[in-house]
């Protein structure tokens, strides 16, 4: 039995067909809002994921930090303490606590079984997402075709074989958000010029935004889920404040597409993005003004920039470019850096590499060419080591490392498989 048989089989589309067209009426192109049961791309109950959902709530033991909805999902909050110097960082959570200090050991330690490795959706993935709670291990994956699937790696038995697909937008995804104080609603941005809201607890997708210009990127500033941080057409990004409906700022910050953004940890205010022109950009919202904003630092690339991350601790910035190097900036304004080589051409069939930390500075994750994942160690500006393992069946190019479980990663395939490495300790 091959290592990509769980989940979805490879004569998936036809079926998603054959469900969408039992459905004539439904286009997520020209809708602003429907149901989840509507955009369910498969024969299964839409019930399974809301299910699942609910028994998260009923689990999870967060006393005064809980929001209890009428419809019974609950949310919980989340604070993150950081320690720049040491590079160490604490979760308070109230659906489960963690404190992580050099993971170089459970690096080491990392495995991956063909039970954790499932085709989530069908065609290449663009984003992949683990939902950030230990409560409930589950990734969400943005597809080529606009499908979101999500992977619940233990489901119970009402809740179906742990695998939900939907398909809310009509392009490929270019961004998904959950914030750990509400799980329950989750942001996808897409080619198609929407933002979208799945709501978990009204069971619907609810339009955010429709803009005239593809949106190729989406963040959200951490634990701040009243704006949401998107990357609009040619280098625009937008700032959309969920509380009044309305952009509140859109600034032109590149000569091309915003492929990423991330927010600076401890200090919220800092971001960075990457850009197709070559650059990536470290700004300041309380230094930016209305017109002709200006970055703290450029990071200049020979080719487009792919994705720009801040370590755990917030002290480096790795950037990922076409250009066939990775960019580890540091210094106290990120003035110094240092490049490593490392083969970033996966071609027009496979999304674009995108380097992530793990769960400290100590190293930087990427996919291999050769069907696996390089680690890289900042310290020593180079590669030292590399995964690879007879259940990959095809090249990891998207990850994402739990936000709350050291040791748990996820990579997403050209083939939307999903593999999930965990530590042996």
């Amino acid at each position: 039995m091959p290592p990509d048989s769980k989940g979805l089989k490879d004569d998936f589309s036809d079926a998603a067909s054959r469900a969408l067209e039992s459905k004539p009426q439904f286009s997520p192109g020209n809708m602003e809002s429907f149901s989840m049961g509507d955009a369910s791309c498969r024969l299964a109950s839409p019930d399974a994921f809301v299910r699942a959902m609910r028994r998260f709530s009923k689990k999870a033991e967060i006393g005064g930090s809980v929001n209890v909805e009428s419809d019974g999902v609950k949310v919980c909050k989340d604070e993150i303490l950081r320690n720049s110097d040491t590079g160490v960082t604490a979760h308070s959570v109230g659906c489960g606590d963690i404190k992580t200090e050099d993971s170089s050991e459970n690096i080491t330690s990392l495995t991956l079984g063909e039970e954790k490795v499932a085709r989530v959706v069908h065609g290449r993935a663009m984003a992949v997402k683990f939902f950030p709670t230990t409560e409930l291990r589950m990734v969400a994956v943005g597809s080529k075709y606009g499908n979101v699937g999500f992977w619940n790696m233990d489901p119970e038995k009402d809740e179906g074989d742990g695998m939900y697909l939907y398909r809310p937008h009509s392009a490929p995804i270019g961004g998904i958000s959950i914030q750990p104080f509400n799980i329950a609603k989750i942001f996808t941005c897409c080619y198609d010029g929407f933002v979208r809201m799945m709501d978990v607890e009204k069971e619907r997708f609810d339009l955010v935004q429709a803009s005239d210009h593809a949106i190729f990127s989406l963040s959200q500033q951490p634990h701040d889920g009243s704006c949401l941080y998107f990357g609009e057409g040619r280098g625009g990004l937008n700032i959309w404040d969920l509380r009044v409906g309305k952009s509140t700022a859109l600034w032109a910050l590149h000569e091309d597409r915003i492929n990423t953004i991330d927010f600076k940890p401890q200090d919220f205010f800092v971001f960075a993005t990457s850009s197709t022109d070559g650059t990536a950009c470290i700004w300041d919202l309380r230094r930016m003004g209305a017109k002709n904003p200006k970055s703290l630092q450029v990071i200049e690339h020979e080719r487009a920039v792919h994705s720009a991350y801040f370590s755990p601790s917030g002290s480096c910035l790795a950037t990922t470019s076409f250009d066939d190097t990775i960019c580890i900036a540091s210094g106290d304004n990120f003035e110094k850096n240092s490049r490593v080589f490392h083969n970033n051409q996966t071609g027009r069939w496979i999304s674009s590499f995108r380097a992530i930390w793990g769960w400290d500075d100590s190293c930087i994750l990427i996919g291999n060419t050769k069907r696996a994942v390089d680690v890289i160690s900042p310290m020593q500006s180079k590669i030292v080591m590399s995964w690879q393992s007879p259940c990959m069946s095809a090249i990891p190019s998207r990850f994402d490392a739990h936000p709350l479980e050291v040791g748990v990663l996820a990579g997403a395939t050209a083939g939307g498989q999903v593999y999930t490495w965990t530590s042996r300790r």
